[in-house]
C-alpha cells in the first residue's frame, strides 16, 4: 500500500491536520491573521478618536471570519491550480491524494456558512461589509473569467488578485465603526493602501526564487519579471507600504511613534532582499517570505497600539 493511499484511508481529520500543517500553517497564519485583524479594528477606533479595542463580540467575530476567509483563498487557489500541481508539483497534499478538491469543498462550505452564521448572529450589517470582498473573492476563484488573459500577464494578476485584501481589511475596520453605529474613519483609504501593499509584500515574496529553484511550468516572479526586476520590485513596495502606513498613522496621533517603529523594522526587513540580490540562494529566498510576514505582523501592530501608547 503506497504511501498515498494509506492517508486517503486515514480519517478525515486527520488528514486536514497534515494539510494544514502544508499548506495552510495555523501556528503561523493564527497569530498573524488574529493580529492584523484586530489591530486593524483598534486602528479605525484610534483615528475616529476612540482609542482601545471596538466591542469584543463583534471583534471575534470578524477576527475568526478572516481566518476563515484566508482558509477559503486557499482552498480556491488549490482549485485554480490543480492541472499545474498534477504536472509539476505532485508532491502537494492535492495531487498525492492526501485529502481530495471534493473534501476540501466540504471544508470549505462548512466554514463559509459558519461565518455568515456567526456575522447574522452578532452583528447583521457585517454581512454587508462582508459582500465585497466575498464577491470579489468569488471572481478571482475563476480568475475574472479571463484566466488565459490573466495568466499572460502577471503584473495583472497580481494586482487584481490583491484588491481583495483592502476589501477584507475594510470589513474587519467595520468591528469598529458599524459596532459603534459611527461612520468609517477619514483615514479609511490610508489604512486600505497598507493592506493592499502589505498583500503585495507577502505574495511577491513568496514566489521570488534562485535560478536553481525554478520549476517549469510553476509560476514566479523571479521567472517572469527577471530576479533583478522581481527583487527590486518587492523592495520598491516595501517602501511604499512604510510611507502609506506613516501617513495613515498621523490621524490617530501615533504618526512619530509609528515613523520611528517603521524606521527601525524597514532596514532590517530590506536586507534579505539586498542580500538576495547579491547571492540568490533558497534560504535568503526562503527569508524574504518570512521577513515579509513580520513587516505585515509589525506594522499592523504599529498602527494599532501605537495610538494607545501616544495617550499614555
Amino acid at each position: 500500500m503506497s504511501t498515498a493511499a494509506s492517508a486517503v484511508r486515514a480519517p478525515l481529520a486527520a488528514r486536514l491536520w497534515t494539510y494544514q500543517r502544508e499548506r495552510f500553517p495555523l501556528a503561523a497564519y493564527l497569530p498573524l491573521i488574529g493580529i492584523s485583524a484586530v489591530c486593524a479594528a483598534m486602528y479605525s477606533a484610534a483615528a475616529s478618536g476612540r482609542p482601545g479595542l471596538p466591542a469584543l463580540p463583534v471583534l471575534a467575530v470578524t477576527t475568526l471570519t478572516a481566518i476563515g476567509f484566508f482558509f477559503l483563498l486557499r482552498v480556491a487557489d488549490e482549485h485554480k491550480d490543480a492541472e499545474v500541481d498534477v504536472r509539476a508539483r505532485p508532491e502537494l497534499p492535492v495531487p498525492r491524494g492526501l485529502v481530495t478538491l471534493g473534501e476540501l469543498r466540504r471544508v470549505g462550505a462548512f466554514v463559509a456558512l459558519a461565518a455568515v452564521a456567526a456575522n447574522a448572529l452578532v452583528e447583521p450589517r457585517l454581512l454587508w461589509a462582508l459582500a465585497p470582498a466575498a464577491v470579489w473573492a468569488t471572481l478571482m476563484a475563476r480568475e475574472i473569467f479571463v484566466p488565459e488573459w490573466l495568466r499572460a500577464r502577471p503584473l495583472a494578476y497580481l494586482l487584481s488578485h490583491m484588491m481583495v485584501m483592502p476589501l477584507l481589511f475594510a470589513y474587519l475596520t467595520a468591528a469598529d465603526w458599524l459596532g459603534s453605529d459611527t461612520a468609517p474613519p477619514r483615514s479609511l483609504g490610508l489604512f486600505l493602501a497598507v493592506a493592499f501593499l502589505n498583500g503585495l509584500l507577502v505574495e511577491i515574496g513568496r514566489k521570488l526564487r534562485p535560478p536553481t529553484d525554478e520549476r517549469p511550468g510553476v509560476e514566479t516572479y523571479t521567472q517572469s519579471w527577471g530576479m533583478g526586476a522581481a527583487t527590486s520590485a518587492w523592495l520598491s513596495v516595501l517602501a511604499l507600504a512604510a510611507a502609506f502606513a506613516c501617513f495613515a498613522a498621523q490621524p490617530t496621533g501615533a504618526g512619530t511613534i509609528v515613523t520611528i517603529g517603521l524606521a527601525i523594522v524597514a532596514p532590517l526587513t530590506a536586507w534579505p532582499a539586498a542580500a538576495f540580490l547579491r547571492d540568490p540562494t533558497t534560504s535568503r529566498a526562503k527569508t524574504i517570505e518570512t521577513v515579509a510576514g513580520v513587516w505585515t505582523l509589525a506594522s499592523y501592530l504599529l498602527l494599532g497600539l501605537a495610538p494607545i501608547l501616544a495617550r499614555g
